[in-house]
């Protein structure tokens, strides 16, 4: 952009989320068909997860009480960014991109209180594992209705502490230089660029708040894993063993996706990011994997199957 255009955006109460704006018209029309039919997709596959956990007796387990709550976080979780994203698709300026100073906080606000909760969510749900396969005579008194509501919201409630923290951290710098937030969101590391000043110790304690949010948490996967592999190992059976490891084998998948994109994306030096690759990076854990996580434990599980068939049947017989 000329030295015009960026003086012109420092006298904007906000910012401008740059997004695709560089590419072809054609290109951002294709990008917003294209990703306002995942955005449908993930909105479907969500809901449906979250009503049948709440409305089938047979999935109200805790297993699928956290499954449920998965699915409401990754609504959520898109609902901060990809509308937002898709009408910078259609804009024909940059103005098409503002957001106000108070948005752009609340946007990152929630995107990392809802990203931490869900890093929290799926340790809880590997715990839930762990439980149900080494200690299943003890799983009834010890994951307890009340206990499953206690990690939710201990879950939730480290996510958004956390995230009021860091998006203090970040917005209580000045902001001197150009407005234009190369990224499709307001997101951490797009908007620190924009600061005046010295950004070292916040970039210092947003990657130890990285290690709290996103390693502890999959260490604890991994503990709870290496326990269930064990534990499966000695199985008598084959099929016992298939069996058990099939009910593990969603929520893995689905932590492999999870955890490595965020990873790259915030625990790589800063040297090594470019935005469009950040921007794609992004566009993978706040699009695509909401939209697949659905699928992957509807495939992958009989039991939701199940649930679908028997609401189909409901349905057509009403």
């Amino acid at each position: 952009m000329s030295r015009r255009g960026e003086n012109q955006t420092l006298a904007l109460p906000g910012f401008i989320i740059l997004g695709f704006s560089d590419s072809p018209r054609l290109l951002r029309l294709f990008f917003f068909a294209f990703f306002s039919a995942m955005y449908a997709a993930t909105l479907a596959g969500n809901l449906l997860i979250v009503a049948l956990a709440a409305l089938d007796p047979a999935l109200r387990t805790p297993m699928y009480f956290f499954l449920g709550s998965l699915s409401s976080v990754e609504l959520a979780y898109t609902l901060v960014i990809v509308p937002k994203m898709l009408v910078g698709f259609l804009a024909l300026t940059l103005d098409g991109g503002a957001i106000s100073f108070v948005g752009c906080a609340a946007q990152m606000y929630f995107f990392i209180a809802l990203g931490a909760s869900e890093c929290f969510l799926l340790a809880a749900m590997a715990y839930d594992r762990y439980i149900a396969i080494c200690h299943p005579l003890h799983y009834p008194v010890i994951m307890s209705r009340q206990a499953c509501v206690r990690l939710l919201v201990g879950s939730c409630a480290g996510g958004f502490l956390l995230s009021l923290g860091l998006t203090g951290l970040v917005f209580q710098l000045p902001f001197c230089h150009s407005r234009l937030v190369n990224h499709v969101f307001c997101d951490i590391p797009a908007v620190l660029k924009l600061a005046c000043t010295d950004t070292y110790i916040n970039e210092l304690v947003i990657f130890a708040v990285a290690v709290m949010v996103l390693i502890v948490p999959l260490s604890l996967v991994f503990v709870s894993y290496s326990h269930i592999v064990a534990t499966i190992l000695r199985m008598n059976t084959a099929a016992g063993r298939r069996k058990t490891f099939s009910t593990c084998a969603s929520h893995l998948i689905v932590v492999s996706l999870f955890y490595g994109a965020a990873i790259f994306m915030y625990m790589r030096p800063r040297s090594t990011h470019s935005p469009q690759q950040d921007k794609m990076i992004s566009l993978f854990y706040a699009v695509i994997t909401p939209m697949v996580n659905p699928m992957i434990y509807s495939l992958r599980n009989k039991e939701v199957k199940s649930a679908v068939m028997r609401a189909l049947g409901k349905k057509t017989d009403s």
